[in-house]
């Protein structure tokens, strides 16, 4: 299944001889999520990918799922076509092990830990920071197994856009933006309607007598509506900035609908207070509505934080972060049937971290540091360890070591279940990780960079519903180790990236395979510009076999996407994207379909 996807890798290796006087430097990317502090991929002592605006215009992606599914240790699936859930895992761990920012706010729900990936519309999005590995020393729970920082649309001037494709996928978008940096604001709405396919086959029934099976032929579709703004203005030597996301819609399945609404907003303080000493004071807030008639049930989420943060230069090569983070959730659940609440919640964190990086000519290093009090389960303690060593303008190798947890959600914490089983349990205690990995970066020219990573997690104390009433207890355990190869070049008119990963998780008790996860996992994209006007790609997918719920194991597969992308004048600009060339039929969930052969058109304005 993978000999196609190696010849990509090899054809685009081919390239780097040829790279020489018209090569085109791959420029590091600067981001912010890693250590809270700007910058730059390749002085980051972890793993890093940056997906930016120009890599989201050139794809032509209709969802978030088009794009981080390329992704090396990125593992997702969804139940159905767009709007139907998504869950993604980022190297082997949960999807409630994964931080989600947007904008800096945290966006996952309180019940139940996760975040809605296919609420977000991928039009209102700047750019998307990937980072793997444990950051709990430095961002608190949910981080075990990485962080993700989603940045909203940033315009600079006007824009509209039009597109429709395949399953009468319809949507559009309007906005304006004006920046004289830092000064500026931005404003874009967006709406999409697709008439979408059926969430489900027959394999989600138990045979074709199950009196219990819900699967209906029809198309399940989904509408969504949105909006981004973003604004920012200078008093003196300090910068008030502001930031709104909301994304509102509804999405179809067999025994009904959902209605979903998803807000975050930030409003930060952020400049020098003296020299060599930054600050930046942050109020957030984050809720997340989820009502489904069809189950008589509504899940309600409110979370509000504030932070100070710190940053002291102490030298040319050495600074310290610092800051108190606090955080208060509440999540209130109802049964709309009865007209009562199974549990209306909430719980308070507060938290201290602390980061010191420092180098010393061919080395860096990183020490961090974190305890978070929290009013349900009490105190944690998180640490990290890191260090680099740059032998030479080519090569760069770094370690590190990391703890994590995982505050326990509120549906794992108070939900009284149903009938007494399934209910939730007060006395829960965090999921606990350890993380190392070593990483190895080589960059023979200036658009050549070769990167490869090994990393092992244990992870303890895991939540599970079992025993006599499937009540929530501590008991699980799970083992990780993956290594990731990626390899990026650039050459004349010529763009190529590649990435293959393998990972073994498994149950640490049991040694099962961890659900949905890829054993083998390989990506990789092609790209080339014919002129100023024209540009043209294909995309490559492959993932091995999975184990998935009841003792069913899903089959490997691997597409094929192809993309192009038209200048029409000064201000016009055409992409037009075939996803799944060879129509191939195969399944991220059991009992549920993928999209088939499909092709979608976009039509954009921005003078």
């Amino acid at each position: 299944m993978f000999r196609h996807l190696f010849l990509f890798i090899a054809a685009a290796a081919a390239f780097g001889p040829a790279a020489r006087a018209d090569e085109v430097d791959l420029q590091p990317s600067v981001q912010v999520t890693a250590s809270r502090v700007a910058e730059t991929v390749d002085q980051v002592l972890a793993d890093v990918s940056v997906i930016t605006r120009a890599d989201i215009d050139a794809s032509g992606a209709r969802d978030v799922l088009d794009l981080l599914r390329l992704q090396a240790g990125v593992d997702l699936y969804r139940t159905g076509g767009a709007g139907q859930q998504t869950s993604l895992f980022l190297r082997g761990t949960n999807s409630n092990q994964v931080l989600v920012l947007i904008d800096g706010v945290r966006a996952a729900a309180a019940t139940t830990g996760a975040f809605a990936f296919e609420q977000l519309p991928l039009d209102a999005v700047e750019r998307i920071e990937i980072v793997r590995g444990p950051r709990a020393s430095y961002w608190g729970a949910d981080a075990l197994g990485g962080v993700i920082q989603i940045f909203t649309r940033k315009l600079d001037g006007p824009r509209v856009a039009l597109g429709y494709g395949s399953y009468r996928d319809a949507d559009g978008s309007a906005g304006i933006g004006h920046w004289n940096v830092p000064d500026g604001d931005s404003v874009q709405v967006g709406a999409r309607h697709v008439g979408g396919f059926s969430a489900t086959n027959p394999g989600i029934c138990n045979g074709p007598d199950d009196p219990y099976c819900s699967y209906d032929p029809d198309d399940d579709g989904y509408r969504n509506t949105n909006l981004a703004a973003r604004g920012a203005y200078s008093i003196g030597s300090q910068i008030v900035s502001a930031a709104l996301y909301r994304s509102q819609g509804q999405v179809q399945f067999d025994q009904g609908y959902s209605d979903v609404i998803e807000q975050t907003a930030g409003l930060d303080l952020e400049g020098e207070l003296a020299p060599g000493w930054n600050h930046r004071l942050a109020l957030g807030s984050s809720r997340e509505d989820l009502d489904t008639p069809a189950f008589d049930a509504r899940y309600l989420t409110r979370r509000s934080s504030l932070l100070w943060q710190n940053e002291i230069r102490l030298s040319g090569n050495q600074h310290v972060v610092a800051g108190i983070d606090l955080l208060h959730d509440r999540a209130e659940t109802l049964d709309t049937f009865a007209g009562a609440p199974r549990y209306d919640d909430g719980r308070d964190n507060r938290a201290v971290f602390g980061g010191w990086r420092a180098t010393f000519g061919a080395f860096d290093g990183e020490v961090s540091v974190r305890h978070d009090d929290n009013s349900a389960f009490g105190g944690a303690n998180t640490g990290s360890l890191a260090l680099g060593w740059r032998a030479n303008e080519l090569l760069r190798v770094y370690t590190n070591v990391g703890q994590g947890f995982r505050s326990p959600t509120m549906n794992e914490l108070y939900d009284p279940g149903y009938g007494g089983y399934f209910a939730g349990n007060p006395d829960l205690q965090p999921e606990r990780s350890r993380s190392s990995e070593i990483g190895v970066e080589f960059a023979p020219s200036a658009g050549q960079k070769l990167q490869a990573n090994a990393y092992s997690t244990r992870v303890d104390d895991l939540i599970a519903f079992t025993g006599a009433n499937n009540q929530a207890i501590n008991i699980a355990h799970a083992k990780i180790d993956g290594v990731e190869l990626s390899y990026a070049v650039s050459a004349g008119a010529w763009t190529s990236r590649a990435s293959c990963t393998w990972q073994d998780a498994r149950d640490g008790d049991t040694g099962a395979a961890l659900l949905r996860r890829a054993k083998n996992k390989a990506s990789g994209v092609l790209e080339r510009r014919f002129g100023d006007r024209l540009s043209g790609g294909v995309e490559v997918l492959a993932a091995g076999r999975r184990a998935d719920v009841g003792g069913v194991e899903l089959g490997g597969y691997a597409i094929v996407n192809l993309r192009a992308r038209y200048r029409i004048g000064s201000a016009w600009s055409v992409v037009a994207r075939l996803e799944n060339l060879a129509g191939r039929d195969y399944e991220l969930v059991h009992g549920y379909n993928t999209p088939g052969r499909s092709a979608f058109l976009e039509i954009a304005w921005a003078p």
